[in-house]
């Protein structure tokens, strides 16, 4: 097993896996348009153990808090395995299975897998979390950074993006940048916000005369953020920021936490 890059690719699609650097996708090329920010921190990270930032770094488990990092202080911010190296576990021309094992600071024993699964007009992310030993609460998503205007073949910027969603709340953010526990209809960008989507998370990305880009997932809750000029991004997460605290998942030897999301893409 390495953390060397991996290219996928199907039809005019290619994607970049960058397993040494976070287990994210680098770059996802359609037809020649790059759809996601380029650079070390961003792409398409995932999000694990936990999503979106965790209240001052610290988690109750039980009668213990841990404390996380605090690398957006005064929070602990999308987990730790976007900053670790992740292995290569097998590759195909169209698929791509990654492995990363939970440690220190976490205090509990778990491994991620990853698996990146490209065709000519979608890609799938499947992630599962998985333990043999003692129970935690975890939290698994991702974080895509699409750019707002794709670039032509001539160099030259299309339209900004436009994002359709229909959330069925949004979660009050407080002055701590948190939820506050209230939810409330939802409101008018710009956004750094967590939305409810219990039927699943469905979203549009449409550049107009370019392409359509739809994120769907089963999970149930969406962070959308896009109040930087380069980016927009729409996150898939299986539950609230400071989800650790206020809606624990645990993980049990039994029950490993899954999640999956699938981006599908039609041309303009």
């Amino acid at each position: 097993m390495s953390n060397d890059d991996i290219t996928l690719t199907a039809g005019d699609a290619e994607v970049t896996v960058r397993p040494g650097n976070g287990g994210r996708i680098a770059g996802l090329r359609v037809g020649g348009l790059e759809l996601l920010r380029q650079g070390e921190r961003f792409g398409c990270f995932p999000m694990v153990p936990w999503c979106g930032r965790l209240r001052d770094g610290r988690f109750q488990d039980g009668a213990t808090v841990h404390r996380m990092p605090l690398n957006s202080p005064p929070h602990a911010i999308h987990g730790l395995a976007r900053d670790g190296a992740w292995r290569t576990a097998r590759t195909s021309a169209d698929e791509a299975v990654i492995t990363y094992d939970l440690g220190d600071p976490w205090p509990h024993p778990g491994r991620v897998t990853q698996v990146i699964a490209l065709t000519e007009d979608a890609l799938t992310l499947r992630m599962s979390l998985e333990t043999y030993e003692s129970s935690f609460p975890a939290q698994i998503g991702w974080h895509p950074w699409f750019n707002r205007r794709l670039e032509g073949k001539g160099g030259e910027e299309g339209e900004e993006v436009r994002l359709d969603f229909r959330p069925a709340w949004q979660e009050e953010r407080g002055e701590d940048q948190l939820p506050t526990g209230r939810r409330i209809d939802p409101r008018p960008g710009p956004w750094d916000d967590c939305f409810g989507m219990p039927d699943g998370v469905d979203a549009t990305l449409t550049w107009p005369g370019q392409l359509e880009l739809r994120v769907t997932s089963p999970l149930k809750w969406v962070v959308v953020y896009d109040e930087q000029q380069a980016a927009v991004c729409v996150e898939p997460q299986s539950g609230p920021p400071d989800g650790l605290n206020t809606r624990p998942r645990l993980v049990t030897p039994l029950e490993p936490l899954e999640a999956t999301t699938t981006w599908t893409w039609r041309r303009l």
